[in-house]
């Protein structure tokens, strides 16, 4: 068992790690796909310095949290037998993945077709015009590369959640060779290979121990000096914009910017988790925020490719403003969220049954 405010913590940072995925889609200097080792070609300007040093620096930290407290929570159900709760993941992961890849060729092809929004689905080149595939590329959209590119965070959770039983043999058998051995591919490789990458893989394990070990979640290490963490999380997420401005590509450049993100990543999760309860705690006691919250899986599945496709009519909108790219950097996530939001309760209050298939039975209450 979780104590009520650790649940609380659960919610609040998965809603609130929804809210900055917007944002982080939302980037829109010219460059719109970031790695870790992004540079960017744009001139360092207040707006351009602002919308990496967020999107690119210190709102990283969200997807190794989401990780960790899915591995936590996974590994509190051990009582269970691992056959009976992967049947469940497929109606929690596994159909609502399929069936947002699905809606996202649909909504896809259907704007391709109308004439006002060809432009916009075009300009954000997230795929060549549907009525081109073959029946092979509407496939392997379906299944393995939706349109929908953020699906890969439940495709890889969903095959984490198989292979449990061997990831909970790794982290109590050999914990300092596994974790030893995935650290290092999380520092230095930032490789994706479609069910598996490192960063989900670390900090979905590192949950699975946190639970396995009672780690303390509820006070921070006597180690973990808060003020200092917090400074120099945000001092190294700007170095990090700085240099993604300035230095020339370069292996050597690619290998610090690599580095610099993952250590940004780890200091972020110590402060957000250890040293926000007040916040925390504000806003749970709010009931237009608790309400909100529940619909954190729907702003996660349904932002993206919306929010793309908006970005060029919104540009075409907005772009004789002064500093209109760093408004939409706040308007149009802002924006999407409230569709969102919206859809999801109007969904979920004449349409229940289909909202739970699309959550996965998510924010039902």
């Amino acid at each position: 068992m979780i104590s009520p405010f650790l649940s609380q913590k659960f919610r609040f940072w998965a809603f609130v790690s929804m809210l900055l995925l917007v944002f982080v889609h939302g980037y829109n200097l010219t460059d719109r796909y970031l790695e870790p080792f992004s540079h960017v070609a744009d001139k360092l300007t207040v707006t351009s310095f602002f919308e990496y040093f967020t999107a690119n620096g210190i709102f990283r930290f969200r997807i190794p949290m989401l990780f960790a407290i899915s591995g936590y929570l996974f590994a509190l159900g051990d009582t269970k037998p691992h056959g009976e709760r992967m049947k469940g993941r497929v109606r929690t992961l596994l159909l609502p993945y399929l069936l947002w890849s699905a809606l996202g060729l649909l909504m896809t092809w259907g704007l391709e077709e109308w004439s006002l929004s060809v432009e916009s689905v075009r300009a954000a080149q997230l795929s060549q015009p549907i009525a081109e595939y073959k029946w092979q590329d509407t496939l392997l959209r379906w299944v393995l590369s939706p349109l929908p590119f953020q699906l890969w965070f439940i495709r890889v959770l969903f095959v984490y959640n198989a292979a449990y039983p061997l990831l909970l043999r790794a982290v109590e058998r050999v914990p300092k060779v596994w974790f030893g051995f995935i650290v290092s591919v999380w520092l230095l490789l930032p490789i994706h290979l479609g069910f598996a990458e490192p960063e989900g893989l670390l900090f979905f394990t590192v949950g699975i121990w946190l639970q396995k070990t009672n780690f303390n979640l509820d006070t921070p290490p006597s180690w973990l000096k808060l003020p200092s963490v917090a400074t120099a999380w945000m001092l190294l997420a700007a170095a990090k914009t700085i240099i993604a401005f300035y230095a020339q590509p370069s292996p050597p450049v690619f290998i610090g910017l690599l580095v610099l993100h993952r250590v940004v990543e780890g200091l972020g999760i110590g402060v957000a988790w250890f040293g926000m309860d007040a916040l925390v705690r504000w806003c749970m006691a709010r009931q237009w925020f608790r309400w909100s919250s529940a619909f954190s899986f729907m702003i996660y599945a349904l932002h993206v490719p919306m929010i793309n496709y908006l970005l060029y009519s919104a540009f075409q909108i907005w772009s004789a403003l002064p500093m209109y790219r760093l408004t939409l950097y706040f308007v149009l996530p802002l924006t999407v969220i409230g569709v969102c939001v919206s859809f999801g309760a109007v969904l979920r209050r004449f349409a229940p049954p289909v909202y739970g298939a699309l959550t996965g039975g998510r924010g039902l209450q």
